[in-house]
């Protein structure tokens, strides 16, 4: 049982340019499908998303980054109150984005504006209880599902650009595209990983920030690289 209790309050919240400060991550693992054209297995990647109380929608974990904590550990902390989950988190961000609350009662700041740093977070434990169960249950979805499940552009820019790292991370030097590639190491990773905090671990990249993608329709822009990789 979880014995970290969830942080309340917004005594310590940062804001920014009268913004409030969020932090978040997109959860990921690889897992085994059975769904190949040639009968054999494959690895696809699948990413947890969180229900939202007293919403009918699913949503990444996230929540108010506070003043005696760093970016990342903001979202480490978020992942483990809302998914009940620990692993390896990518320093450098999906993105950067800014969106208004839907709701009076979840404003983000007076005037209702968030902005928000997502990260991606290859979880490696998973937690039977979490402080805010009550409040989140937590589903693993394929990324097809995952874009339809998310409602607002922000969340479906952050998958895009989630897609396109693990891409990049997917494709050794002189692949063919056509061969299935094998899941990174977490065995491997680890010495390369920066401990942060019990929740994950922090892996340094050289990979270049890719920023907001432009608004559109993301799941038919994908590329076929990305769509060959994910299954979708």
């Amino acid at each position: 049982m979880s014995s970290v209790p969830a942080r309340t309050g917004r005594q310590r919240q940062r804001y920014e340019d009268n913004l409030r400060l969020v932090s978040g991550c997109i959860p990921y693992r690889w897992t085994k499908d059975n769904t190949d054209q040639m009968g054999e297995t494959r690895e696809i990647i699948e990413v947890l998303m969180v229900s939202s109380p007293k919403r009918d929608d699913l949503v990444f974990p996230k929540g108010g980054w506070e003043d005696d904590e760093t970016v990342t550990e903001a979202a480490c902390r978020e992942a483990l109150e809302e998914a009940g989950v620990k692993g390896i988190l990518r320093e450098i961000p999906l993105g950067i984005w800014e969106f208004r609350s839907k709701t009076s009662q979840d404003l983000c700041s007076v005037e209702g504006g968030c902005r928000g740093y997502m990260f991606a977070l290859e979880v490696t434990e998973e937690l039977e209880t979490w402080p805010e169960q009550k409040n989140h249950a937590r589903q693993w979805l394929n990324i097809k599902d995952a874009f339809k499940l998310s409602r607002y552009d922000w969340m479906c820019n952050a998958l895009e650009a989630f897609l396109r790292v693990m891409a990049e991370d997917r494709k050794p030097e002189n692949q063919d595209q056509n061969v299935e590639l094998e899941p990174p190491s977490i065995v491997e990773d680890m010495p390369e990983c920066q401990s942060m905090s019990p929740n994950c671990y922090k892996r340094s990249s050289t990979m270049q920030h890719h920023g907001m993608p432009p608004k559109a329709n993301l799941l038919s822009r994908a590329t076929r690289e990305i769509a060959i990789h994910f299954g979708y």
